[in-house]
């Protein structure tokens, strides 16, 4: 089987992304705007930037180290590193449009 271009590979990091939940509102976090960067290396090492809701998000704990367990289950994905940032701060505009109608933003 050919090796996967790095487009393919973040189409496919994406979609195991999108399996990742906050608990507290019933969007995936890459629909609600939390995954600032993905960047793959050419070593298919993946660096994740991310935010949460609030810096007092009840799963800032866990929610990263379920990304990163996630993304390391790809089988083209070597290393995965997971960094939280609150700059610039997450807001609702920054989510979907289909995630601002499920929650009736629009």
């Amino acid at each position: 089987m050919p090796k996967k271009s790095f487009i393919e590979i973040k189409d496919d990091i994406i979609k195991v992304i999108k399996t990742c939940y906050d608990p507290e509102i019933p969007v995936d976090i890459y629909e609600l705007g939390l995954i600032y960067e993905i960047n793959v290396d050419p070593g298919n090492n993946v660096h994740i930037m991310m935010t949460l809701t609030s810096p007092m998000c009840p799963v800032a704990e866990s929610l990263p180290i379920d990304v990163e367990n996630k993304v390391k289950t790809l089988e083209d994905v070597n290393e995965v590193k997971v960094e939280i940032t609150f700059d610039p701060p997450w807001e609702q505009s920054m989510m979907s449009e289909a995630a601002q109608l499920e929650l009736g933003f629009l």
